[in-house]
């Protein structure tokens, strides 16, 4: 390999790249397919999760035999991308196949307020749109039975999994995080458990129930989880395992992170085991990732610059895995960009299920197919990212391109241009924008472009403005 409720909607394709290596002539060709059992898929999910936060991608300290032995029997994506720095959005985006600067949900819900900064930051949806397709949607139509367990802060009352074509919503409120990690959880759409148990178990023990309660029907189980999100709470048995582990030099050192990422691993090995049980391991397409780039200082993403609300590749590079027995060689690994909003299109071909009409001018992501099978290319012409907002991580108004090896960063307070090629200096050290004069704005071009393509929420001069108090996010002078 080199380096390198209704129906409603559907996807595209677009951008370049290349997985090489040998053809897995396993793999079924469409009409095959449609003669076979339907396939079920499952996407697992990973709130903060850092692009160096499991061991297949070169953790530190954090243990994840589960997620490892995931990525020995599927592909591993070393350049995959969320679609946003922070949450709502890449899960938006994930879901619909869109950008989230399309669907002018750019930050995550409610947002961040900083009245005095030089920007006014546009109004966005707070709210995932009914207007914009789901993967659950989608297959609805085709007998699918649809399950989201866990975090959805995509909307509250109208705008819950229920209402976007999912038959079970546990656990799933407007909310981005949950109150605790230990029973009673005091989360609406969850019953409590018993006195402290613990919430990533729980959502892995409904997972397991939903996968048991349809085992002989076609489903989608997406599995957003809570955790590595704050509050930082784990186990005390592996926060007491992990602390032991620590050593001198270590950028991953934070005991109780590495607890919740542990317990996040228990999750995805309790739901490989539960699908080896119903017989369903080998007729089932497996997606792993992460909605944003780890959170800094609890974690470390180096070798990559900053972390989640970042404008860098820290804030928004993740790890990616993708599971499909008999269709993706196992132990491969793809090095070609792939970002949130291909889960949609990849998904549909995989099950051989026509783009609903309604989506198709609306799909910016592409189908992985090719790279998957290893008999291709994709054709698109670069990633971008948009976020007209602040955060508490560094970021200010941006936009984002990469393309090849190049990436150029547009921050709109200033105006001012960041190039860099991420092969040579992956952690974005080098400023190359005056000295590739060329590509800097070739890539500004297609970036303004992509911009006007998709009606992308640009922020505005604030009339309010006060450079002594800009950082302030509390309005407290007002």
């Amino acid at each position: 390999m080199n380096q390198s409720t209704t129906s409603r909607r559907s996807f595209l394709r677009s951008t370049a790249a290349l997985c090489a290596g040998a053809a897995v002539s396993s793999f079924a060709s469409p009409a095959a397919r449609s003669a076979e059992k339907p396939l079920n898929v499952v996407v697992f999910l990973v709130d903060d999760l850092g692009w160096t936060d499991v061991g297949c991608f070169n953790a530190q300290l954090y243990l994840t035999p589960n997620i490892d032995r995931l990525a020995s029997q599927g592909m591993k994506f070393t350049q995959a991308y969320a679609s946003c720095t922070v949450c709502s959005p890449t899960r938006a985006s994930l879901l619909t196949g869109q950008y989230p600067a399309r669907l002018h949900l750019t930050d995550w819900i409610a947002g961040h307020k900083r009245p005095w900064a030089k920007l006014r930051v546009p109004d966005f949806n707070l709210h995932l749109p009914h207007e914009a397709v789901t993967i659950a949607e989608a297959l609805k139509p085709h007998g699918y039975t649809s399950a989201s367990i866990g975090k959805w802060h995509l909307g509250g009352d109208g705008y819950l999994p229920e209402t976007q074509g999912f038959d079970l919503n546990v656990a799933g409120t407007e909310k981005g995080q949950p109150p605790r990690y230990f029973s009673p959880y005091n989360i609406p759409t969850l019953e409590n458990g018993p006195d402290g148990e613990n919430l990533t178990d729980r959502m892995a023990a409904e997972a397991c129930k939903f996968i048991e309660s349809n085992a002989n029907n076609p489903f989608f189980l997406y599995l957003p989880f809570f955790a590595v999100h704050t509050p930082i709470q784990g186990k005390k048995d592996y926060t007491e395992k992990y602390r032991k582990l620590i050593q001198p030099g270590m950028d991953q050192k934070n005991p109780e992170y590495a607890a919740m990422v542990n317990s996040v691993d228990d999750a995805v090995g309790r739901v490989l085991d539960e699908l080896d049980r119903h017989g369903l391991a080998d007729n089932t397409l497996i997606l792993f990732t992460g909605d944003n780039g780890g959170l800094i200082p609890v974690t470390s993403n180096l070798p990559l610059r900053d972390g989640k609300g970042s404008a860098y590749e820290g804030g928004v590079r993740e790890p990616m895995i993708v599971r499909w027995p008999g269709k993706v060689r196992p132990g491969s690994v793809c090095d070609t960009p792939a970002i949130s909003a291909d889960f949609f299109p990849t998904i549909l071909d995989a099950l051989n299920i026509p783009i609903p009409e309604e989506a198709k001018p609306s799909i910016d992501g592409v189908s992985l197919l090719p790279l998957l099978r290893e008999s291709g290319t994709i054709e698109r012409e670069a990633l971008f990212w948009h976020y007209p907002h602040y955060h508490p991580g560094g970021a200010t108004p941006y936009s984002a391109i990469r393309r090849g090896d190049w990436r150029l960063i547009e921050f709109f307070e200033d105006g001012h241009l960041e190039l860099y090629n991420l092969h040579d200096d992956i952690g974005e050290s080098y400023d190359l924008a005056s000295q590739q004069p060329a590509i800097r704005d070739e890539l500004h071009r297609m970036l303004i472009d992509w911009r006007k393509k998709v009606d992308a929420q640009m922020p505005t001069l604030n009339p309010d403005y006060k450079p002594e108090w800009a950082g302030d996010s509390a309005g407290a002078h007002k």
